[in-house]
């Protein structure tokens, strides 16, 4: 009984550590896009830093502005001058986030931390058989 415990214990442990990252909050609310696809849909992209819309996670580059690769075909919101040049954009159509991830990210990340878990539970089973000999 007591090495089900320890294989149920570690499994969650592995399990909690693994899910954590993909859990973890991207939009702190201090700006209104969670991320650059976002931004391109209302119409903003080369948000600038300082301005009310920028957030360092819209600036993968680090270079002080965010979302400065809008998609082909993208259109500025009105009252934008100077924002949303068409220039330089991507080839997906959009339809991949800054990150690369997909909709699919966070069914690989579950099906990682399951085989962590797994993993980590015939660890645990086979060190417990091990002692016991």
């Amino acid at each position: 009984m007591k090495l089900r415990t320890s294989a149920a214990a570690a499994t969650a442990a592995a399990l909690g550590m693994a899910l954590a990252p993909s859990a973890a909050v991207a939009h702190s609310g201090s700006h209104p896009f969670e991320n650059c696809p976002a931004a391109y849909a209302a119409g903003y992209s080369e948000i600038a830093e300082g301005d009310e819309h920028y957030g360092t996670h819209l600036d993968r580059d680090g270079d002080g502005i965010g979302c400065d690769r809008p998609p082909a075909g993208f259109v500025p919101a009105k009252g934008r001058s100077g924002d949303g040049k068409a220039g330089g954009g991507s080839d997906d159509g959009g339809a991949l986030a800054e990150t690369g991830g997909t909709s699919a990210t966070p069914y690989l990340a579950t099906g990682g931390g399951l085989v962590l878990a797994a993993g980590a539970g015939v660890l645990v089973a086979t060190r417990k058989r091990h002692t016991e000999r």
